[in-house]
């Protein structure tokens, strides 16, 4: 058995991975799925999620269509949240300890943000799922990820997507685009690479956090990739 790499990892994963083929909402099948994959890696690590809402609503694409970007970020923010509960609902269909922590307050449906409280419910080995983002507007789930993870002590950034890693262009748009063995954070930020947002690099690169970007459509993967098999 190959020997566990990290201790304590953040998965990021985007909204449209819950869509599945659909394109948007939550596809049972993709969420049942996924929660396997957790279930397993919960298993080997202390992991906390942050789940995007892209699949739902995205706060600049509403702001391109004459909604204020503020309500729009604010209204992203809770379709992440959207997203969390239905995360915990299927974990805990299958007997995974889950907690769901928001950035903007709400206790009728999960627990505030506080930083110790969800290391300790890591400690006790419950996946804990960050929602809401950061609380603010302009600030994407990339950078939520890139915070949390920081304020956690987590030694890498799992990002889930649906392509491979980091490419010089849009992989699903471009069968010519290369894809990346390993980049440096200055690297990133300089060729405008979708890897995350500037800001959430930026970040990493302060707090030394790597970063993966790994398949997470691929069965197995998320377990493959905490214990270094891809």
């Amino acid at each position: 058995m190959s020997p566990l790499k990290y201790r304590r990892v953040l998965l990021k994963l985007s909204g449209e991975i819950l869509a599945g083929e659909r394109g948007y909402g939550i596809d049972p099948k993709v969420l049942a799925s996924l929660s396997r994959e957790i279930k397993e890696a919960n298993k080997s690590v202390q992991l906390a999620i942050v789940v995007g809402g892209g699949n739902i609503f995205r706060g600049s694409e509403g702001s391109a269509q004459g909604i204020d970007r503020t309500s729009g970020d604010y209204m992203g923010m809770l379709a992440t949240v959207i997203n969390a509960l239905a995360l915990q609902d299927s974990l805990e269909k299958m007997e995974v300890v889950t907690r769901v922590q928001t950035a903007i307050s709400m206790p009728e449906v999960a627990e505030p943000y506080i930083r110790r409280r969800a290391i300790r419910h890591l400690e006790k080995e419950r996946v804990v799922i960050f929602a809401a983002g950061t609380g603010s507007p302009y600030f994407s789930t990339d950078t939520a990820a890139a915070l949390r993870a920081a304020e956690i002590e987590a030694e890498i950034i799992l990002r889930g997507t649906k392509v491979d890693g980091i490419y010089d262009s849009d992989p699903m748009k471009n069968p010519q685009a290369k894809l990346y063995k390993s980049l440096k954070y200055i690297d990133v930020l300089k060729l405008g690479l979708k890897a995350m947002d500037a800001t959430a690099v930026s970040l990493c690169m302060d707090t030394r956090i790597s970063i993966r970007v790994f398949n997470a459509t691929k069965p197995g993967n998320i377990k493959k990739v905490i214990l270094g098999g891809i």
